[in-house]
């Protein structure tokens, strides 16, 4: 089955490229861009994520007309808007995109010394400059946390966030990937065992719902719900709670203690402007979309 319903802003996208997709889309931002945890089969400890998936998408287009996309990632897990709208922007301008995701502020919003509206001014200035320099820009709200019983207290924090989020987007013409209304998000099966960064099957499912907000043609049944499943025993339940606690959750807090970041020392997956190779990654990414 196709979506080929138009997003808002699609048809001046299109008029702006003479009639032909996006040439080089750099995606800047945390570990949600990074791509944890949809796991990349070539190598340990590396992902693919929506963002190589989209690219991906994109560049099928770009093959039919006899155009290629080039690439970059430069997303870091682990990493405070300050760096995504400072050195991460800043490469980012640098190659001279004419497609920047910018996604980033999560990690700060974590922290309860945030001032919201200073992060959203953050934002609202790198937008500027993109926009300035000609490039098109993809935004994305945060998920509604509605699900988890741990970031659900973070819930007015994040509609905040939101509300500023679409009146940047409204006042730039920016693409806004709605990832608090995609409601199979909340089904626990679309995130890794951290219960903090999507699967593969959340990640599939963002870039079909980035790809139709960038007007582009989707596959497969993206917004439909899984399954219902049987509910675990309460036996069950408790014991992967304290699994998760010790595993993940107390490794979190540990970091907040002493300042570190899972980031710290790594770069970017990434770093350059490189040509979308469609024959490989049509075995790591087309053959599996939801």
């Amino acid at each position: 089955m196709t979506n080929d319903l138009p997003a808002p802003g699609a048809q001046a996208s299109e008029q702006t490229h003479h009639g032909l997709l996006w040439h080089r889309y750099v995606a800047i931002g945390d570990s949600f861009t990074e791509g944890m945890s949809d796991h990349d089969p070539r190598e340990d400890d590396a992902y693919l994520g929506w963002a190589d998936r989209l690219a991906v998408d994109i560049a099928m287009q770009q093959e039919e007309r006899g155009a290629k996309l080039e690439y970059a990632n430069l997303a870091v897990r682990g990493r405070l808007l300050a760096d995504v709208i400072g050195p991460q922007l800043d490469a980012a301008l640098a190659m001279k995109p004419d497609l920047v995701s910018m996604v980033g502020g999560g990690n700060d919003i974590m922290r309860p010394s945030v001032n919201l509206d200073d992060l959203a001014a953050g934002i609202e200035d790198a937008v500027v400059r993109l926009k300035e320099a000609g490039s098109d820009v993809l935004l994305a709200t945060l998920v509604n946390p509605a699900a988890s019983k741990i970031m659900t207290r973070l819930r007015p924090r994040i509609t905040w966030h939101l509300a500023n989020l679409w009146g940047i987007a409204q006042r730039h013409d920016c693409y806004v990937l709605d990832l608090w209304s995609m409601t199979p998000l909340r089904d626990p099966r679309m995130w890794s065992v951290d219960r903090l960064h999507l699967s593969a099957e959340g990640h599939k499912r963002v870039a079909q719902q980035a790809a139709w907000t960038l007007g582009l043609p989707t596959t497969g049944e993206w917004l439909a719900h899984l399954p219902a499943q049987a509910p675990k025993p309460v036996r069950q339940r408790v014991a992967e709670d304290a699994q998760w606690a010790r595993q993940y959750l107390a490794p979190w807090v540990e970091r907040r203690i002493k300042g570190t970041s899972s980031g710290d020392g790594r770069l970017p997956k990434r770093p350059e402007l490189t040509p979308v190779d469609l024959l490989t990654a049509r075995s790591l990414v087309v053959g599996d979309k939801a």
